[in-house]
């Protein structure tokens, strides 16, 4: 995701926000739970990113939410468009706001992705988001308020589906699981279509960096995302942390690069565990000489002598696992296992 945009400090500064130190992120708030999710609970549906140039999508994510057994409300600028932006970041982060104050909206699920989440990060109501715990789910650009807003408030956040993406039964099952039924989820990579009767996977195998176990709370995203916010008070203290990370469509020189930054910044300093999720489209291509994807992981992660493997069914890939930012998981970087350590809602 070729994202270059960084919130400036002076717009931070502007908005009351205070500046910390780069690398060190957030501090470490407390977590605090979502209640549950039930059938007839009402769903906001908000654009916190990209436009929706094709009213017809928004249908779509509103016949998702209804199917799922939810009554979907859509935000008032749901469909708005500044350029590329779905409005304005006052117009997005109001809707924001508003869902979370009301109270008989029980979760957030924005439309789409592609960028603009991180522009609307000093507007959002922190100290409402706080007193108002919601679902708040998706991936991708979405990784931005997934993380800004566990780490201003606490909310364990989940990465997993937004409105467009396709819902497949086994997806949904994921989702019910953790957000309706409560339960404390063990995720491994699914046997995907003619593995499925292979002596030999061949699709969703793991690497091990480093085996071992590790167990810390589980926080990540996009890496083009997280790498925009590093050095802002809207990165969540990784210290003690599982970091988790997934790109899509990035050249292996351009993966390299972020983790740099991450590495510079000391976001990798102190983990207590790795994982790297699909790099779709992340391949050398026809670069002679490239460093592989697998490369750049050794040379970076390794050396850090923590439990790591990538490969990870966590990306821009289907099923979609509903994975919940800021809760303890425990890791076997041998068995590629990500487990849940209790329900991440009340």
């Amino acid at each position: 995701m070729r994202r270059r945009q960084l919130m400036g400090g002076l717009a931070m500064a502007s908005a009351g926000v205070s500046l910390h130190r780069p690398g060190l992120g957030a501090q470490v708030q407390p977590p605090r739970l979502p209640p549950r999710l039930k059938a007839g609970d009402e769903v906001g549906i908000v654009s916190p990113a990209g436009a929706t140039f094709e009213p017809d999508r928004l249908d779509l994510v509103v016949d998702a939410v209804s199917a799922l057994g939810f009554v979907p409300r859509v935000a008032p600028h749901a469909l708005a468009r500044y350029g590329y932006l779905a409005g304005t970041d006052a117009e997005r982060a109001a809707d924001l706001n508003a869902m979370f104050a009301n109270p008989a909206i029980r979760a957030l699920l924005p439309v789409r992705g592609d960028w603009g989440s991180a522009r609307i990060l000093p507007y959002l109501d922190y100290a409402t988001i706080r007193a108002n715990p919601k679902v708040l789910i998706g991936f991708s650009d979405i990784s931005a308020l997934l993380l800004g807003i566990h780490a201003q408030t606490g909310l364990v956040t989940f990465h997993g589906p937004h409105g467009i993406t396709p819902w497949r039964g086994d997806q949904v099952e994921l989702l019910r699981r953790v957000l309706m039924a409560g339960e404390a989820l063990t995720y491994r990579n699914p046997l995907l279509g003619a593995d499925q009767d292979r002596l030999m996977r061949d699709q969703g195998r793991i690497l091990t960096l480093t085996a071992g176990q590790a167990t810390g709370s589980l926080i990540g995203g996009n890496l083009s995302v997280i790498s925009g916010i590093v050095g802002s008070p809207y990165l969540p203290d990784t210290t003690g942390a599982i970091l988790f990370l997934e790109d899509v469509g990035e050249p292996p020189y351009r993966v390299d690069r972020m983790l740099t930054q991450l590495k510079l910044a000391g976001v990798l300093d102190g983990l207590a565990g790795f994982v790297f999720g699909q790099c779709t489209a992340c391949g050398p291509g026809a670069g002679y000489g490239s460093l592989t994807l697998a490369d750049i992981l050794r040379d970076h992660i390794q050396p850090l002598g923590i439990p790591a493997y990538a490969g990870a069914w966590i990306g821009h890939v289907e099923p979609l696992w509903t994975l919940p930012i800021g809760l303890p998981v425990r890791i076997d970087a041998s068995a590629g296992t990500i487990e849940m350590r209790s329900p991440a809602v009340l």
